[in-house]
């Protein structure tokens, strides 16, 4: 029986309803860090900054948060959470639709490049990309958290090639762990030289390239 890459463990699921008043406040603030960190960096990011940009004082800054490394913290957990549900949901509907583990990893690539030529604007950045360019402006539990993520999108990625390695032999030389950090390099790459060529559909085009990388190392036409 084939592997299949299952749902990444990250933070406990919350119950899903109507947020509270809180909720709502708490999202926007760290909608207004995420957009801060991203484009100038978390030390040049101030907490009077983000309490202006969410409408709301000082103090219900610090009823949500300890301090500016919790926001940090929470938001990193948030970021990860969305993206391993992106992933859950493409590798889902992939495992839906084709049954054989090429094929299957295969579809998911191209669901992956659909899913951001999808993007109406440029990809805003990579949070764990940022952390790691800026490591030093933050705590060690975030710089753990943020090197557990790239593991974890490793193994992702290796789970695909175990399986599609049960029923095939590649024709060229593949190191597994290689080809399963290459496609992280692919997306985080491919969001630089979106942003600097001020390119959208760059994203997609790279990850298509990944998948004919994929095709050719396995002698699929």
């Amino acid at each position: 029986m084939d592997q299949q890459p299952q749902p990444a463990e990250t933070v406990p699921s919350v119950e899903s309803g109507s947020p509270t008043k809180g909720e709502r406040t708490r999202e926007r603030l760290l909608d207004c860090a995420y957009d801060a960190i991203i484009h100038k960096g978390f030390a040049g990011t101030s907490i009077d900054e983000l309490v202006e940009a969410a409408g709301i004082t000082k103090s219900g800054f610090f009823y949500h948060f300890k301090d500016k490394g919790d926001l940090a913290r929470q938001l990193l957990v948030r970021f990860l959470a969305e993206d391993d549900e992106v992933m859950d949901q493409l590798t889902l509907r992939a495992q839906q639709l084709v049954d054989d583990p090429l094929q299957r990893f295969l579809l998911f690539l191209n669901l992956y490049a659909e899913t951001v030529d999808g993007l109406e604007e440029l990809h805003p950045g990579c949070l764990v990309a940022s952390i790691v360019y800026q490591d030093q402006v933050f705590d060690r539990e975030i710089q753990r958290l943020n090197s557990e993520a790239v593991i974890r999108w490793r193994a992702r990625f290796l789970v695909w090639l175990e399986a599609i390695d049960l029923k095939y032999q590649p024709v060229l030389p593949v190191d597994r762990e290689a080809l399963a950090d290459g496609l992280s390099a692919v997306v985080e790459g491919s969001i630089v030289l979106a942003k600097a060529l001020d390119n959208p559909r760059l994203m997609g085009r790279q990850l298509r390239l990944f998948r004919d990388m994929v095709k050719a190392t396995y002698g699929v036409a």
